[in-house]
């Protein structure tokens, strides 16, 4: 089995009792926390309780802005990749999902991935909150702004890696309406 991150989008966000209604499928990741995934849970970004696991290792954000900043993003780094048919076909893929499971906001299931690490899953997902994310995020500005020229260079080499996720109605945690 692999590790993976789980990315959902719902209209309300888990919260001690109660997993929200309507959870859609949006991604989920192998191995990792991939940049689309901490790209689009960028915006509003707090910790919750997880719908899967025990510990409040979840992590809500707003959808929209998410979505538009990944938007921005894939069209500033396909700016380098025009000669790249894979990559046009992944933004389609990816854009037109996330017009299909739109909501208010994003649920990024951690869990998987944490508990991989030394350390204690949410002191994890503490950090991804107040560093990995905001970090990810002024890079994905910056870029798209014009100001980023070698970080978007890096993206252009390995984009399967930080885009190329498995974006799907049903995902291997699946919440049933």
């Amino acid at each position: 089995m692999a590790n993976r991150s789980y990315l959902y989008s719902a209209d309300s966000i888990p919260n001690e009792t109660q997993i929200p209604q309507h959870v859609r499928c949006v991604s989920e990741h192998n191995w990792d926390i991939p940049l689309a995934h901490k790209i689009m849970v960028g915006h509003g970004t707090t910790i919750v309780p997880s719908m899967i696991w025990n510990p409040p290792i979840g992590i809500a954000a707003d959808y929209a802005a998410g979505a538009n900043l990944l938007r921005n993003l894939l069209h500033a780094v396909g700016e380098g990749l025009e000669e790249e048919p894979e990559f046009t076909e992944c933004v389609a893929r990816t854009t037109a999902h996330l017009e299909k499971q739109q909501a208010k906001y994003f649920i990024l299931e951690t869990g998987e991935i944490v508990s991989m690490l030394d350390t204690d899953p949410a002191a994890s997902v503490q950090h991804l909150v107040s560093q990995d994310i905001p970090d990810a995020v002024a890079n994905a500005e910056a870029a798209i702004a014009g100001r980023n020229d070698t970080w978007l260079a890096t993206l252009r080499t390995d984009w399967q890696t930080h885009f190329a996720s498995f974006y799907s109605e049903a995902l291997y945690f699946s919440f049933p309406d």
